[in-house]
């Protein structure tokens, strides 16, 4: 295969709206859009085409990677159409690629449908903003979102440090520095620290993956600066207990002073096909540090977060499985997606029971929905 044919897929996924982009040996390239994957009407994938695709889009600094570890990950332009975020990596001794598709456009807060107290929340002038979820559940775009508010809307200094780099700020009232793990700085941990001599007011920390970047994080947010990081995890309460978690036993009443005090918000994401078919709705839950919320973080009475959201509604905070049942009485979504994506599923089922529905899975075939020619 030529960069002609790399061309041409790409085209494919921006014209398809496509998330990502899977080329692996023994099957022909496939999408995924709407959630689903979609085989595209090309020839099935040789060895010699995945390593010739490859070496069409992948740096020769990646390309070295590749043969000393096994796998790479960067970013990449195409054209002014999008970004891809790139991971190669070796399968079966052959070379696989998944490229995911980072719209150029940045999207208004409104316009992902985040919470209206965000907002307000992100022109604090101190604090640590979290965005949790599976991967695939559009962290990125809500903090991409959120960095670009702030960049409209405030004259102050943003760092982000990502791996890689996917979303581009260009300078607009703000100053922004992005900074890419592998590039521009060795680590996360590195990274922040490094920041805090760079007279920074906003950070953004793209993985919050080690115990060195946590602790980085809530020491920047305690020394008056905005911090958003992510992590991989479900629910606010989940969030907390993983961030505790991550330290010694010794250190762990400290860190839950640290964080009552630190931490500002907690929005935990799913992202979920629409039931038109008109691509993806997100689904949230909404955690706001309120006295009450701090108090129960300090006392390591997390578990009573989920009831703490349920009375701070006032606040614009919302339990996720409550927000998935809006979308779902919206006709947003599909009952068995809501199943699929909730924190308590036999409550939901009771609710659906109530409610007089049933479910019923049906699976389409899409896979006729594209046009030959790739």
């Amino acid at each position: 295969m030529s960069s002609i044919q790399i061309d041409r897929l790409l085209d494919t996924v921006i014209k398809q709206g496509a998330s990502d982009l899977h080329i692996t040996v023994g099957k022909p390239p496939t999408i995924r859009a709407r959630g689903r994957l979609i085989e595209l009407r090309t020839k099935v994938l040789e060895p010699e085409d995945t390593m010739a695709l490859m070496k069409s889009i992948a740096p020769e600094k990646s390309q070295t990677e590749i043969q000393e570890e096994g796998g790479s990950d960067f970013g990449f332009a195409y054209g002014d159409q999008a970004r891809f975020r790139v991971s190669i990596f070796k399968q079966k001794g052959h070379v696989g690629i998944v490229l995911r598709q980072i719209p150029n456009k940045l999207l208004g807060m409104d316009e992902i449908g985040l919470p209206k107290i965000v907002s307000e929340l992100v022109n604090r002038p101190r604090g640590l903003f979290l965005v949790t979820g599976p991967t695939g559940s559009g962290k990125t775009t809500s903090l991409a979102a959120m960095i670009n508010f702030i960049n409209e809307t405030t004259d102050c200094h943003i760092i982000t440090i990502e791996d890689p780099i996917e979303y581009y700020h260009p300078h607009k009232k703000s100053i922004v520095n992005q900074r890419e793990v592998g590039n521009d700085v060795p680590s996360f941990a590195e990274a922040l620290r490094r920041a805090l001599r760079q007279d920074p007011d906003v950070m953004l920390v793209g993985e919050l993956r080690d115990l060195e970047t946590i602790e980085a994080a809530i020491t920047a947010s305690e020394t008056g600066h905005l911090v958003f990081g992510t992590l991989h995890t479900t629910g606010a309460a989940g969030t907390i207990n993983r961030i505790i978690d991550a330290f010694p036993v010794a250190q762990q009443n400290q860190v839950r002073v640290q964080l009552s005090t630190t931490l500002m918000a907690v929005l935990s994401q799913q992202l979920l096909k629409r039931i038109d078919r008109k691509g993806m709705v997100a689904a949230y839950e909404f955690l706001m540090v309120t006295p009450a919320v701090a108090n129960l973080i300090r006392e390591a009475k997390t578990f009573r977060i989920d009831s703490a959201i349920q009375t701070g509604k006032k606040f614009g905070m919302q339990l996720l499985d409550d927000h998935l049942w809006a979308l779902f009485e919206q006709g947003a979504i599909s009952p068995e997606d809501m199943i699929d994506h909730c924190r308590d599923t036999e409550a939901m089922r009771d609710r659906l029971h109530r409610a007089g529905v049933t479910i019923g899975r049906v699976e389409l075939d899409e896979k006729q929905e594209l046009p030959p020619g790739t």
